[in-house]
């Protein structure tokens, strides 16, 4: 990647166009898309409803869940055409655009995030888009600052650590690169899905972190956990048992999730009305397997309610959005 793609992809991966919330501030009422390549971004949909409910500063929100998933049985990790990934991913937006006119758009996905800077919507969306990795990148630097000594760490997908932003943006802000390690964790968030705490979706977590490990120099460092896929902070517990084990000394394990969600709220916002309504929506392209509902609905049940119920009662739209793959020549 060479130093002007880095820089643009570090903007585009936070805001496109103007301040979100900053220019919906005179509204009583507005429509946030949260969006994902599974259904990891449901914890920030989740986290961005508490917070606006708490907030006072609108009178009603509608939470739109935009499953970005295209087929059961592949996904944007599995296409070997970085073409495809795009294409379909710019499909994505133009339906969320011309289906809700939202607000704002979360890219609520690290693996979506990175591909935004060569969708059409980079150039042409009318509603804000804000990314993940510019937020996530930010967090993780903070925290180097205050202890430069420890090492980063970044568990993300095959096409996130592939695409290298969150390593040029964490150079950028001060972090050298022979302290960052880049570890890529296939099938990882689908483990995720079906089982947070499950046997096998520890057994994975553990064989990813020994392969970041093993790339540490002798004696370790102590390191910064940086999970870069919005699917890991479901297993939070795994992640700190698994480094609890091999007795690393982990001065955090951070999740961009919470960061992300913070877009919602303006800078200085005031509290407007006594409540705010949360009406919160999951559309998907390709049917949630019951156990992945429930998996999910519970752990979503602590901060939102009303996120859970509309896991729990999604709504199935095979015309969400075009995915066909363009005929190979």
């Amino acid at each position: 990647m060479t130093g002007a793609k880095a820089a643009v992809l570090a903007i585009l991966s936070g805001f496109i166009v103007g301040c979100p919330i900053q220019s919906a501030a005179e509204k009583d009422s507005v429509t946030i898309v949260v969006t994902d390549s599974g259904l990891g971004g449901l914890s920030i949909m989740a986290e961005a409803a508490a917070r606006l409910k708490e907030s006072g500063i609108y009178r009603r929100v509608r939470l739109v869940f935009f499953n970005a998933l295209f087929a059961n049985d592949s996904g944007y990790n599995s296409l070997p055409e970085r073409a495809d990934k795009i294409r379909i991913f710019g499909n994505v937006l133009k339906s969320i655009e011309n289906r809700y006119s939202p607000d704002l758009v979360l890219l609520a996905c690290n693996t979506l995030s990175v591909l935004l800077p060569d969708t059409p919507a980079a150039r042409t969306a009318r509603s804000p888009i804000r990314g993940i990795v510019e937020p996530g990148a930010e967090l993780l630097a903070e925290a180097w600052k205050k202890d430069p000594a420890a090492a980063v760490l970044l568990f993300g997908t095959e096409t996130t650590i592939a695409e290298g932003a969150h390593r040029a943006r964490l150079m950028a802000l001060g972090v050298p690169a022979d302290k960052i390690i880049a570890q890529p964790c296939p099938e990882l968030a689908s483990y995720i899905e079906n089982a947070t705490d499950g046997e096998n979706t520890a057994l994975l977590i553990s064989s990813y972190v020994d392969e970041a490990l093993a790339q540490l120099p002798i004696p370790a460092p102590p390191v910064l956990a940086g999970l870069v896929c919005t699917h890991y902070g479901y297993a939070a517990g795994l992640w700190a048992a698994a480094f609890a084990e091999r007795k690393i000394d982990v001065r955090g394990i951070l999740d961009p999730n919470t960061r992300l969600a913070e877009a919602v709220l303006s800078p200085g916002a005031v509290k407007r009305f006594d409540r705010t309504d949360i009406e919160a929506r999951v559309v998907s392209k390709v049917e949630i397997a019951e156990r992945k509902r429930a998996a999910l609905g519970d752990w979503l049940d602590r901060r939102s309610p009303e996120v859970a119920a509309a896991l729990r009662s999604y709504t199935l739209q095979p015309d969400l959005f075009d995915w066909a793959l363009a005929p190979k020549k």
